[in-house]
C-alpha cells in the first residue's frame, strides 16, 4: 500500500502545471526580458525579478534602466538584444506608435531571431493595431504575440493583483501564465489577438464613467457640507460599494495625485479608441462619449501627464 500511494503521488506530481514548477524554481524556466519602464513596466518587473526570475531590461529613457540594474536585473543594449537574449519579452509603453517604434524602429525587436520566441504587449492599444502589429512581427521574424492589456493601477502593479485578458494563441496563453500571474492575480484568455485589447476598452468604458461619476458624487457631497471623505465608509457593502469607490474617492478629496493612478492622456487615448471600435460596430456608447469629453476638458485644464482623478478638480469653484 505504500509502495502504491508513493507510485500515486510521483504521478500526481508529474500533473501539476508547469506554472507550479516554474514559481517554485523559477530559475529554471525561460529567460525574461522587459521594455517599457514606466509607471506600470517598473513596479511589474521589480516583482519578476522579487519572484526570482532572471530578467533583462531596456527602456528608451536610459534613466529608468538603473535602478532595476540595481535591483538585479540586467542591462540590454538594444530592443534587438533584449529579444536576443531573452525567450519571453513583455513590454508595456504608452501607445500603438509607440509600440511599432520598438518592433520596427533601428535595432528593433524584429531585427532579433523571433522563431520559438513570444512577445506580450501589456500596452493599451487598438484592436486592429494588435492584430496587424502581431502578423507583421510573425513575418518579420516569427515571433508569436500576445495582446495582454492591464487594469489596476500602479497600486496593483505594485502589489500584484492586476487584472490581465489576453488575446492569442492558447498555447502562448499558457506558457506565459507562470511569469503573468507573479505579476498579477487574475490573466485570463479572451480570444484570437486582439481580443485582450477589446476587453481592455469595455474595461475603461466602465473606469472612465466611474472615474467621472464618482467625481460628482465626491463634488456634490463636499459642496452639500458633509464629508466626503466618509462616502467609500457609508456606502460600503451597499450597492454603490466598489473597488473605484473605496480607492479613488479618498484620493480626490486628499488630492493624492503622485503617484498617478493613470494618466489624463491614456484614459482619454482608451475612451476614443473605444469610440472609434463602436462606430465600427454600431454600438452606442452615450455614457463612455461624455465621459471621453470629460476626460478632454481635463486635459486642456490640467495636463496631459496629470493624473486622471484631476477630473475632480474640474468642478472646483478655484480650480
Amino acid at each position: 500500500m505504500v509502495r502504491s500511494g508513493r507510485a500515486a503521488l510521483r504521478r500526481d506530481r508529474r500533473r501539476q502545471p508547469m506554472a507550479d514548477a516554474s514559481m517554485t524554481n523559477p530559475q529554471g524556466g525561460e529567460r525574461l526580458g522587459y521594455l517599457g519602464l514606466g509607471l506600470m513596466g517598473t513596479p511589474m518587473t521589480r516583482r519578476l525579478l522579487k519572484a526570482g526570475y532572471h530578467v533583462s531590461v531596456w527602456n528608451r529613457s536610459e534613466s529608468k534602466v538603473a535602478p532595476l540594474v540595481d535591483a538585479g536585473a540586467k542591462r540590454a543594449a538594444t530592443a534587438c538584444d533584449l529579444l536576443t537574449s531573452s525567450d519571453i519579452v513583455f513590454m508595456c509603453v504608452t501607445d500603438a506608435a509607440a509600440v511599432e517604434e520598438v518592433l520596427f524602429g533601428p535595432e528593433g525587436l524584429a531585427a532579433a531571431p523571433g522563431a520559438s520566441k513570444l512577445v506580450v504587449d501589456f500596452s493599451s492599444i487598438h484592436p486592429d493595431a494588435a492584430r496587424e502589429l502581431a502578423g507583421r512581427l510573425k513575418a518579420a521574424n516569427g515571433a508569436s504575440w500576445i495582446d495582454a492589456p492591464v487594469s489596476g493601477g500602479t497600486k496593483g502593479a505594485e502589489e500584484g493583483t492586476l487584472a490581465i485578458m489576453a488575446g492569442g494563441e492558447a498555447a502562448d496563453i499558457e506558457r506565459a501564465r507562470p511569469y503573468v500571474l507573479a505579476m498579477a492575480r487574475r490573466f485570463t484568455h479572451m480570444g484570437p489577438t486582439g481580443a485582450g485589447q477589446t476587453t481592455k476598452l469595455c474595461n475603461q468604458v466602465i473606469v472612465g464613467c466611474a472615474m467621472a461619476v464618482l467625481a460628482e458624487a465626491t463634488r456634490l457631497a463636499s459642496n452639500a457640507g458633509i464629508d466626503a471623505s466618509r462616502l467609500p465608509e457609508a456606502l460600503a457593502g451597499g450597492f454603490a460599494d466598489s473597488i473605484p469607490l473605496q480607492l479613488f474617492v479618498p484620493r480626490m478629496v486628499q488630492g493624492i495625485h503622485s503617484p498617478p493612478l493613470g494618466h489624463i492622456a491614456t484614459m482619454l487615448k482608451d475612451l476614443d479608441t473605444v469610440a472609434d471600435v463602436a462606430r465600427a460596430t454600431s454600438t452606442p456608447v452615450p455614457m463612455a462619449t461624455l465621459a471621453g469629453q470629460i476626460f478632454r476638458l481635463a486635459k486642456a485644464a490640467r495636463g496631459a501627464d496629470a493624473d486622471a482623478l484631476e477630473i475632480y478638480k474640474l468642478s472646483a469653484s478655484d480650480r
